[in-house]
């Protein structure tokens, strides 16, 4: 089979297309052919060498869609349609950058859908993601407000539009002006132009602070973000846009206000069940759902693929289509 490996952390053209053996199937694991996978910035930090448990040479990406091309022992039939995420996949073994994956059963999600493999390859990671931190993060009810802070990301726009979805009130943000109007097109009821600090804009809009914050930033606006809650409100860390890992002199009972709670979310396939992902997905296929996706390359595009995704070029999730 033909896989994208990554033998040294560096920039896009890191990755060499290579002929590597179809794995061979074992029990309580299913190997898929692979038709399509998006592409996530996990994979991105893992190829410049900011993911240290990972030991390369590696085939990269935690996600795809396909079908089943051999499960012994499983529920599982040839040719069914299935998603596979997390878990270890494209870190402690090869994961979706490949015609073929190898990914224990526990990772993988049977699907009905007529999807092109091209919208469907978007969804799975992204809806996880969205819905562990909608629920595990931050414990958002109908009829609180939200502020997205990365708001034009993949995440950000899918998170939107789930939360609307649920009756919650969306804030969003973004750097550019320019992309003001497609955040308010997706539904977002405001939108601020996010410059590092944003307390003083949020608390002029709401006063007390507003109920939930969901960080994908990172650590380079969390102490702003903690500002804009009211107390009793929480802070969700599940993105780190913004490339800092690490919080500097931080001091709990100084940055972070009486009675906000700060959480994260940074969970696997376990925290969405089949039924949950099935329901989303049919959602979207009715129409009733709206999942902004972003740009679609064809296998042999990955070095381009990833070059866009440094440039931040892209609006809404990439995918990498081999069917």
């Amino acid at each position: 089979m033909k896989a994208w490996v990554l033998r040294a952390p560096g920039g896009p053209q890191a990755f060499t297309l290579e002929e590597l053996p179809i794995p061979a199937p074992r029990p309580g694991w299913v190997r898929i052919q692979i038709k399509a996978f998006g592409l996530n910035r996990s994979e991105y930090f893992t190829r410049i060498g900011d993911s240290p448990s990972v030991e390369l040479p590696r085939v990269l990406g935690i996600e795809c869609v396909g079908v089943v091309d051999a499960a012994p022992g499983s529920d599982l039939v040839h040719g069914q349609k299935v998603a596979a995420m997390m878990n270890g996949m494209g870190r402690q073994f090869n994961g979706s950058y490949a015609e073929y994956t190898l990914v224990p059963r526990t990772s993988v999600f049977p699907l009905e859908t007529q999807l092109s493999w091209g919208r469907l390859g978007a969804l799975p990671e992204m809806l996880q993601t969205c819905n562990g931190s909608l629920h595990l993060g931050l414990g958002v009810e109908s009829g609180e407000t939200l502020l997205i802070r990365g708001g034009t990301s993949s995440i950000g726009l899918a998170t939107l539009a789930l939360a609307r979805a649920m009756g919650v009130r969306v804030w969003s943000t973004s750097r550019s002006q320019a992309k003001v109007q497609m955040l308010l097109d997706a539904g977002a009821e405001r939108v601020f132009i996010d410059q590092g600090q944003l307390r003083e804009a949020v608390r002029e809009r709401a006063p007390g602070g507003v109920d939930r914050v969901l960080e994908l930033i990172g650590a380079s606006t969390l102490k702003d973000s903690l500002q804009c809650v009211r107390p009793g409100g929480v802070v969700c860390m599940t993105g780190i846009l913004g490339g800092q890992w690490v919080l500097p002199d931080f001091e709990p009972m100084m940055h972070i206000p009486s009675g906000v709670r700060l959480s994260s979310y940074s969970g696997g396939s376990s925290d969405i069940g089949p039924d949950t992902l099935q329901r989303y997905v049919s959602l979207i296929e009715s129409g009733a759902l709206q999942i902004q996706t972003g740009t679609l390359w064809d296998f042999d595009q990955l070095i381009e693929a990833h070059r866009a995704m440094d440039a931040n070029r892209s609006k809404g999730k990439m995918v990498v289509r081999l069917a």
